[in-house]
C-alpha cells in the first residue's frame, strides 16, 4: 500500500471514529433532553412528594405499615379534631351500623353566627346537588382529615352542593358486603330525604372509587334510581390484582411497588369469596346503563390499567366516560390538593365535569 494510500485510509478511519463520536455525543444529548423533559413533566412538589413517599415506604421499620395499611388503619385515631372553615357547617349523622357527615354551606348573611343551626333536613329544602363521598383505605381503613378536606373542595366548587361523608365499615372485623351495605344505606337515606337521584354524584378515591361503581352495579341490578354521575380518583376495580400494571409499574409506583405485601394483595376485605364478583371488583361487572364517569389515574401507579380496563368496558358499553391518565403520578395523588399543579389540575378537571 503506497503512503498515500495509507493516508487517506488513516484520514477515512479518522473520519470514521470522529462521526462514530458525534453519533454517541448526540444520542447523550438527546437522552439528557428525554430526561430533562420528563423531569419537567411534574411539578416539583410533586418530584419530592414521590420520592418522601418511595423513601418512607423502603424504610424497614415503618415501610411494611405503610404498604399493608396497618398505619393507614392507625392514622384516624392519631388525628386532631377536625372544624369545618367559616360559612359550613358539619351535621353528624348516625346510622344503625356506621356513621356519616354531611357537609353544608350555612345559609343567610350570619354564616358562621353560633345561633345558625344546620339540619339534615336542609337538603329537602335547597334541592341542590349532593357528593356522596366514599373514602379510600383499602377497605381497612376508616375516614380520616383528608376527606374532610375533600369535601370542602367538592362543596366550594361552583353550585354549593352539599356533601355526605361515609365512614362505613372495614374489613378485618367487617368484612365484604359491609361496605357495599353501608355505601347503598348511605344512598337509600339521601332519596329518603328527598333527595333525587339525578342529583346526587358519588365521588370515591382507591378502594372508594371502586365501591362508587359497586354501588352502581348493586343499584342497576335493583332496579334502583341511578347517580346522576361518578368521580373516580384511581379507582381500585380488580381486587384479583389481574391488569398489566401490577407488573409494568411493580417498580415505579412509590406506594405499592417492590412488594407483593402491601394492601393491594390483601384478601382481608373479600375474604374467602372469589375476588372476581362484580360486586367487589367492578371491573367484572356489566356497566350498560350505567350514569356519566370520570376517571383520574396515576401513570405511574400499579392500579392504573384498573382505570383503564374498567373506562374502556364502560366505552363499549357505550357509557359517557372521561379517562384523563396522569403521567408519572402516584395513587391518589389529589391529596396534594391545592399544593401540586398536577392535583390543582385534576380537581379543577374534577370542577368542570361536575358542571358541564
Amino acid at each position: 500500500m503506497s503512503r498515500r494510500d495509507l493516508g487517506t485510509s488513516i484520514r477515512r478511519r479518522g473520519r470514521t471514529v470522529d462521526k462514530s463520536a458525534m453519533e454517541q455525543m448526540l444520542r447523550r444529548e438527546r437522552a439528557m433532553r428525554k430526561r430533562r423533559r420528563k423531569q419537567k413533566s411534574i411539578s416539583l412538589a410533586a418530584a419530592v412528594s414521590k420520592n418522601v413517599i418511595a423513601l418512607a415506604t423502603s424504610l424497614h421499620g415503618i415501610g411494611p405499615l405503610i404498604q399493608d395499611g396497618t398505619l393507614r388503619k392507625r392514622v384516624a385515631d392519631m388525628e386532631p379534631a377536625w372544624h369545618p372553615p367559616r360559612g359550613f357547617s358539619l351535621v353528624p349523622i348516625e346510622m344503625s351500623n356506621f356513621s356519616m357527615e354531611l357537609l353544608l354551606h350555612q345559609i343567610g348573611d350570619n354564616a358562621g353566627d353560633s345561633e345558625q343551626v344546620d339540619t339534615a333536613e336542609r337538603l329537602l329544602m335547597e334541592n341542590r346537588e349532593v357528593i356522596l363521598q366514599l373514602h379510600g383505605g383499602g377497605y381497612i381503613g376508616k375516614i380520616r382529615n383528608a376527606y374532610r378536606d375533600f369535601a370542602v373542595l367538592y362543596a366550594k366548587m361552583p353550585g354549593k352542593r352539599a356533601v355526605l361523608s361515609v365512614d362505613y365499615r372495614v374489613a378485618p372485623e367487617n368484612p365484604y358486603p359491609a361496605a357495599l351495605e353501608d355505601a347503598c344505606a348511605a344512598y337509600e337515606w339521601l332519596l329518603e330525604m328527598g333527595c333525587a337521584s339525578d342529583k346526587i354524584v358519588v365521588a370515591g378515591d382507591s378502594a372508594g372509587g371502586g365501591l362508587a361503581l359497586a354501588l352502581c352495579l348493586y343499584l342497576k341490578d335493583k332496579k334502583k334510581p341511578l347517580p346522576k354521575k361518578l368521580v373516580l380518583m384511581s379507582p381500585w376495580t380488580d381486587l384479583a390484582a389481574t391488569g398489566d400494571s401490577y407488573e409494568t409499574n411493580f417498580e415505579k409506583d412509590p406506594l405499592f411497588g417492590n412488594t407483593t405485601d402491601s394492601m393491594i394483595y390483601n384478601n382481608a376485605y373479600y375474604g374467602d369469596n372469589d375476588p372476581k364478583l362484580p360486586y367487589i371488583s367492578p371491573l367484572y361487572g356489566d356497566y350498560e346503563g350505567l350514569p356519566p364517569m370520570l376517571f383520574q389515574v396515576g401513570g405511574a401507579e400499579m392500579l392504573l390499567s384498573d382505570s383503564v380496563r374498567a373506562a374502556k368496558k364502560a366505552k363499549a358499553a357505550e357509557c359517557e366516560v372521561h379517562l384523563t391518565v396522569y403521567d408519572e403520578m402516584f395513587h391518589v395523588f389529589q391529596l396534594g390538593m391545592k399544593m401540586m399543579k398536577e392535583s390543582r389540575n385534576a380537581w379543577k378537571e374534577i370542577e368542570e365535569f361536575l358542571n358541564c
